[in-house]
């Protein structure tokens, strides 16, 4: 006799329906908005931690002079619990859906460029400081610019989702090509 099949509960997935994760991340929205009448948004409360991290390297007063923390300086507020809510609600999902691992060399790097974690781990600081670079410069991230602002039927906001997803999937192509996009 074999054993019935049985799926998981939602919070065991490791991934989940996007259109139920939109929807949620919309509710969010209004919540936030209602709660705390500020959008969503993280790069701000980010570049504030980013300065607090700076002190011990660069000397507190080179960071408190410097213009660009000045204006984004470390706060305890609701961004910063926001931003620190996205990783503990990210690991939290990973190990209650059991597919928390650490990984240098994810396998569809690994199948396109090789092993080298130098090299991964390069890639990714770049392609870090280039994501947080533009977020500054656009004056908001996916969460503030894209969602928030796409939210309020803002111009920018749904610019920078088009600009967002179409260089996104050029990127895609350009760095892994079309292989497996078609099931023959």
């Amino acid at each position: 006799m074999s054993t019935p099949v049985t799926k998981p509960g939602f919070l065991r997935q490791s991934r989940w329906n996007p259109y139920a994760v939109g929807a949620a991340i919309g509710v969010l929205s209004w919540i936030v908005f209602a709660v705390v009448d500020k959008p969503l948004g993280v790069t701000t409360s980010l570049t504030g931690l980013a300065g607090a991290c700076a002190v011990p390297f660069l000397g507190a007063e080179t960071v408190a002079t410097n213009d660009y923390f000045k204006a984004h300086g470390f706060k305890w507020d609701y961004g910063m619990l926001f931003l620190g809510g996205i990783a503990l609600g990210g690991l939290l999902s990973a190990l209650i859906s059991r597919s928390f691992r650490i990984e240098a060399v994810p396998s569809v790097w690994r199948e396109r460029f090789g092993d080298s974690v130098v090299k991964r781990l390069a890639a990714a600081f770049l392609g870090g400081i280039l994501a947080m670079f533009g977020a500054r410069l656009a004056d908001g991230c996916t969460s503030g610019n894209g969602i928030s602002g796409s939210l309020q039927l803002a111009v920018g906001g749904w610019t920078f989702f088009l600009t967002l997803f179409a260089f996104g999937i050029l990127t895609s192509l350009v760095l892994f090509g079309t292989r497996g996009s078609s099931k023959s």
